[in-house]
């Protein structure tokens, strides 16, 4: 049996503990408790979290409770939790399998001295907080999850649900973290080194209009897309669709399409072993040369460089 255990903290943030859900689906879809979770803290008893809720917890005694240990983070991550928990998490790392550190629980791991030396991600908006207090830790905020030996870390949110699917996908197999992700309605369980950001939500359109010839383009990015395509699509003239499009997103039809074109790219290339060339013509790029062309604008870098860093990252 794996034992989850919870270190929580006063203030703790609840998105946290959404992924105890992951380990619980995994015991029903193995049929047997294959996961034990159990919450802590230094003194036992009722929690507070950000929002008010309460939780009950065990106290800590010996670092040999658990074999994987998930430090939950707060609002205030820059904050330290106070020497007891530093020490507590500080013998996780020499006795536990894994420690991982959910979103701000990040800062928690920086702050115990365990991160040092290390890869790491947190939450997009308190990564620079986080490279400025811990200079020695390697930040790098454009990641979902990251494991450097048995540190896990998660960025924020929800993606530290797919943190966990990883988790289950070392412990039980690829199989399994698929069967639990579809059972949790995930769209996609992303892999660690994907970005932490959409190019379709940062366009945020206003109307279901334009999310609607957004979708359309994402689906079919292999084909030249012009401006009357996508006004056809939602029924309106070539010339209102480009007034309305780049009033509600900020950018062009064009501008916004090309961006989408790089976002599909670089997800084939981190995930697939398609060649460049045949990346280029599912993302609708003219040829391998445009997209490097596009991909050097967008990234600062080529798309060589991407996949080699992409296969750099350590396996589950």
């Amino acid at each position: 049996m794996h034992r989850v255990g919870y270190l929580i903290t006063e203030g703790f943030q609840i998105m946290s503990l959404a992924t105890q859900t992951v380990f619980e689906l995994a015991n029903i879809v193995a049929g047997s408790a294959v996961y034990r979770i159990e919450n802590f803290s230094i003194e036992g008893g009722m929690v507070r979290s950000s929002l008010g809720m309460h939780i009950d917890t065990l106290p800590m005694a010996a670092p040999g409770l658990a074999d994987t240990w998930m430090v939950t983070g707060t609002l205030t991550p820059w904050t330290p939790p106070g020497a007891e928990v530093l020490a507590c998490v500080r013998g996780f790392v020499d006795a536990a399998r894994r420690t991982a550190g959910l979103c701000t629980g990040c800062f928690v791991l920086a702050q115990a001295g365990v991160l040092d030396g290390r890869r790491a991600t947190t939450h997009w908006a308190y990564a620079p907080k986080l490279r400025e207090l811990h200079p020695k830790i390697d930040v790098e905020e454009d990641r979902i999850f990251i494991v450097d030996g048995n540190i896990w870390t998660s960025a924020g949110m929800t993606a530290a649900l797919d943190m966990a699917l990883g988790m289950v996908e070392k412990d039980l197999g690829a199989e399994m973290a698929r069967s639990v992700a579809h059972k949790m309605v995930m769209h996609q369980r992303r892999s660690g080194g994907q970005s932490q950001h959409s190019e379709l939500l940062s366009l945020a359109p206003k109307s279901d209009r334009i999310q609607s010839a957004l979708d359309y383009a994402r689906k079919h990015l292999s084909r030249p897309l012009s401006v009357e395509e996508l006004a056809e699509v939602v029924h309106l003239s070539p010339r209102q669709f480009t007034r309305v499009f780049t009033a509600e997103t900020g950018q062009s039809p064009a501008k916004a399409i090309e961006s989408l074109r790089l976002e599909a790219a670089r997800l084939m290339i981190e995930q697939s072993r398609h060649s460049l060339d045949v990346v280029a013509k599912e993302a609708g790029f003219r040829d391998r040369r445009h997209m490097r062309e596009v991909f050097i604008r967008g990234f600062g870098v080529p798309p060589q460089t991407v996949r080699r860093d992409a296969r750099q990252v350590p396996a589950l």
